[in-house]
């Protein structure tokens, strides 16, 4: 049951929208230059959650008049094919970022598809060089759930400086690169950060101490009420399917027990409509971002 005084609600939404009219002013300059920012995603197979997610993100480019294409390729494609078609996209100009959807089936190398990518193109940010560079404190591409987490604090004016951060998930995708960022010496770091994960054996002792929990474990509504602190900030990552009796069979939750820490939490980002739609938000950036360096590169 929910507290009578409800939480913030930080969303996700609303950051995003400030961020693609930030972008505009960009978009414009290289659309004077012949410069238009391309996307090419790799989907292999069939898996629901990502071909969500390429949709949305094929809108977004369309809605900014930005190019944008995705390969559907088949999940029994062989692991060499999948090489050459990045080695491709590489060497096509059309594209600036390349984005291989994840995850790959189990068969595939998941490493050796991510290295394929040019640093340069890898606006997701797995690449082990991009990854070496962020952890150096020299991010060429910050990937990009991280990198919308970091906008939500900043847009709300959620300061990390000095603040305990638990984060909750070790992934490479959202956990280790989070705990990373927040721990580097800048404006958006500066955070005693604790790494929680499944081996933790009692995550609430530490998610009791926090100021700000960034809950990214895939594990539908892990964090309850006896697990936060009052005034604590929240960050929910997870989009976890739920199954009901809905006329679609499920529905989405994150990995926070939104309700019960209503009251309690400071603020807290929903799911849906929290840290989502800055995934894609931040994709587009880093977009625009790696076609400024093209052209930069080109010109030197």
């Amino acid at each position: 049951m929910s507290n009578e005084i409800n939480s913030k609600i930080l969303s996700g939404k609303e950051v995003a929208a400030s961020v693609y009219k930030r972008l505009e002013e960009s978009i414009i300059s290289l659309s004077s230059r012949g410069v238009v920012p391309g996307l090419a995603a790799v989907l292999m197979g069939s898996d629901p959650a990502s071909e969500v997610y390429v949709r949305m993100k094929t809108k977004r480019f369309a809605k900014m008049n930005l190019h944008s294409e995705t390969f559907y390729i088949p999940s029994d494609l062989k692991e060499h094919d999948i090489a050459d078609l990045i080695l491709r996209l590489n060497e096509n100009q059309k594209y600036h970022g390349i984005l291989v959807q994840l995850p790959l089936p189990k068969r595939i190398n998941t490493a050796k598809i991510l290295s394929a990518v040019s640093p340069e193109k890898d606006v997701d940010g797995f690449h082990p060089e991009n990854l070496g560079r962020l952890a150096s404190g020299n991010p060429r591409f910050i990937p990009c759930t991280p990198k919308g987490i970091l906008e939500i604090l900043k847009h709300y004016e959620i300061s990390t400086q000095g603040k305990h951060v638990v984060v909750v998930g070790r992934s490479n995708i959202v956990g280790r690169p989070m705990s990373l960022l927040l721990g580097l010496k800048n404006e958006t770091g500066n955070a005693t950060v604790t790494v929680c994960h499944s081996r933790t054996p009692d995550i609430g002792y530490h998610t009791r101490q926090a100021d700000i929990i960034i809950a990214a474990v895939g594990v539908p509504g892990l964090i309850d009420a006896d697990m936060v602190s009052p005034d604590t900030f929240i960050i929910d990552v997870g989009v976890n399917r739920v199954d009901d009796d809905s006329e679609k069979g499920y529905h989405l939750e994150g990995d926070v027990n939104y309700d019960a820490v209503q009251g309690i939490a400071s603020a807290v980002t929903p799911v849906p409509g929290g840290v989502g739609p800055m995934t894609i938000a931040m994709l587009v950036e880093n977009t625009v971002e790696a076609a400024e360096n093209s052209l930069t590169n080109r010109l030197k």
